[in-house]
């Protein structure tokens, strides 16, 4: 069975996962373009654009366990990896932008009054240099090894931007706590996989 799922995603090109990722930002600019988000359309967007950029780094951080298991799905880390990072920094944007207005008086404020902000700043300055190395020539310059000690930053990423969910939302919620024990299951797996595995 697992060969036959691995042969499946040998043949599907990655451009359909590239393309597939992006979809939910066309869906939430036609959202927004038709007034369908609600009664606070910014928070909605803010949220969802999270929410995806979250989902998208667990994804891309279960990669390596999976293999583990059998099911290489290898060839689509980048792309989960880079379109976390898209949406990440629009999530950050549309904070900036949309919510503040560029005023930064009141943003600077915002960062002392709510520490979950500079939590969800950590995360994202911990995956520029992710995307800034996501190509084939930066893992030949940095060289293998190099690569993948800086790429452990993902795992900095997750935890800071599960952090800063879980802070974000008041009282203890199911939803932010599920992505918070998912993180917490794949760092486990990965302190637990051999050397060998850890590609």
């Amino acid at each position: 069975m697992m060969d036959r799922i691995n042969s499946l995603a040998r043949r599907l090109p990655t451009g359909v996962v590239w393309v597939a990722a992006f979809v939910p930002f066309v869906w939430l600019v036609w959202a927004a373009a038709t007034n369908r988000l609600g009664a606070d359309p910014v928070k909605t967007i803010e949220l969802q654009l999270g929410l995806w950029g979250l989902q998208f780094l667990i994804a891309s951080l279960c990669i390596t366990p999976l293999r583990k298991t059998g099911l290489n799905l290898l060839r689509f880390r980048r792309a989960l990896g880079v379109m976390a990072f898209f949406y990440i920094a629009m999530h950050f944007l549309a904070w900036v932008v949309l919510d503040m207005g560029l005023r930064w008086d009141e943003i600077l404020r915002d960062l002392y009054k709510r520490p979950y902000i500079i939590l969800g700043m950590v995360g994202l300055l911990a995956m520029i240099p992710l995307a800034v190395t996501s190509t084939n020539a930066a893992i030949r310059r940095l060289g293998p090894a190099r690569w993948r000690r800086l790429h452990r930053l993902a795992y900095v990423a997750a935890v800071a931007g599960t952090s800063h969910f879980v802070i974000l939302v008041k009282g203890w919620p199911l939803e932010p706590l599920l992505y918070a024990g998912a993180v917490g299951a794949v760092l486990l797996l990965r302190l637990r996989l051999p050397r060998t595995a850890r590609a």
